[in-house]
């Protein structure tokens, strides 16, 4: 049976370069990079390296940033960190209403805690409207994070006019460049931010790994006491091998960006007009141009993704029906209901994420299974076409 995976978002294949620098780190260069041996003054050799790929990627200073355990980590840490290094400034935090869980969670856990946590809606596109962001504003704000991709949808947010307008009120801005990384270049210096999350089994690393990057200057609060790792100011024992991976795939990714995301959008377009052409009652969802190159989230009328994912399982492809950190919920997304989607659009909604290895007859593949299997799930369904008037009045794709 032919094998495509189309679930990208979720995790990626390790880049052979990166798996070919991890190697010796495993095997020959094991020692733990605290150790004043030369066993450990190797591994703290891979540590350095890997923070000034990273760093120069990124364009910011190598000491700028910190390893952690992936994006979750990060996020977690940047939401926490700054909630009680601050707290004395202020109690208010802003947050976008489709961020990740790994930052709504942090939220609601300060809201228990005396915190106020606004969190702004999305346009029909995912978009964070700035008037709403600086209405919200106040003098207690200390903090405003918003992600730079939507890991669900793939909507792509204005983050250098967030980050000015951050910036004149004195706030500090995080965004969650998990999806972002290796998919549009970013330079946290032309952009403006003070701080940024990096994960690494999303372009291309290993699993485990990820990085915050932090502004010299800004005082954070330590998530993981326990040690001296990262100056200070996280910590155990480094993961050598998986840092090494990450600052390698970091540079890989950047190194490559223009060619891959040339490479993804057009396979991606095309994929999208066959669906869109080939299958009724579909509603591409997100922004239909300021979106990630790889990202397809298209809603099937009348019919659960839930389904329609496990029965692409059986032919051989996988697929998501949104954010992998919550597979098993049943309900509909909250990110597509937040953009206005109606409950019956958002429950039919699955997400394909493409890599650089599909190919056009790949697409061809899965389009005509994608077909069959939506024929199939709605000669049985329950709903009625009456439901889907909507589809009436919109372009598809709109």
């Amino acid at each position: 049976m032919k094998k495509i995976y189309l679930d990208n978002a979720a995790s990626t294949m390790v880049n052979s370069e990166v798996l070919n620098e991890m190697l010796p780190y495993f095997t020959e260069k094991y020692g733990n990079s605290n150790s004043l041996h030369e066993f450990g003054r190797t591994a703290n050799a891979g540590l350095d390296l890997a923070r000034e790929r990273i760093a120069k990627a990124i364009n910011c200073q190598s000491n700028e940033i910190y390893f952690t355990s992936g994006a979750t980590e990060s996020n977690n840490w940047a939401i926490k960190g700054i909630a009680e290094s601050y707290m004395d400034k202020g109690k208010h935090i802003i947050v976008s209403c489709i961020e990740h869980p790994s930052i709504i969670e942090p939220c609601k856990y300060l809201e228990k805690h005396g915190f106020k946590v606004t969190y702004l809606p999305v346009d029909k596109n995912g978009i964070v409207s700035l008037a709403d962001l600086l209405h919200n504003i106040d003098k207690e704000t200390i903090l405003v994070s918003i992600m730079s991709a939507n890991n669900e949808m793939g909507t792509i947010q204005h983050l250098k006019a967030i980050a000015q307008t951050t910036k004149e009120k004195g706030v500090l801005f995080h965004t969650d460049a998990t999806q972002g990384i290796g998919a549009f270049n970013i330079d946290v210096q032309e952009l403006g931010v003070d701080m940024l999350t990096i994960s690494g089994h999303k372009i291309g690393g290993p699993k485990g790994i990820g990085a915050l990057y932090i502004k010299n200057g800004i005082g954070i609060e330590p998530l993981l006491h326990g040690g001296h790792q990262e100056r200070l100011r996280r910590g155990g024992t480094s993961n050598v091998p998986g840092a090494v991976g990450l600052g390698k795939a970091v540079e890989v990714a950047t190194r490559d960006i223009t060619i891959n995301a040339q490479k993804l959008k057009k396979i991606r377009d095309y994929f999208i007009k066959q669906v869109l052409d080939r299958i009724e009652y579909t509603k591409l969802n997100g922004h239909p141009i300021q979106r990630l190159a790889n990202n397809a989230n298209i809603s099937f009328g009348m019919i659960e993704g839930e389904s329609i994912m496990l029965m692409l399982d059986l032919e051989g492809i996988s697929v998501s029906t949104g954010s992998a950190c919550s597979l098993g919920v049943v309900e509909p997304s909250n990110i597509l209901l937040a953009m206005g989607l109606s409950e019956n659009l958002a429950k039919g909604a699955v997400r394909f994420t493409f890599s650089k290895n599909i190919t056009k007859s790949d697409v061809d593949y899965v389009v005509e299974k994608l077909e069959a299997i939506v024929k199939k799930l709605r000669s049985y369904s329950p709903l009625s076409k009456s439901k889907f008037d909507e589809f009436k009045n919109e372009k598809k794709g709109e």
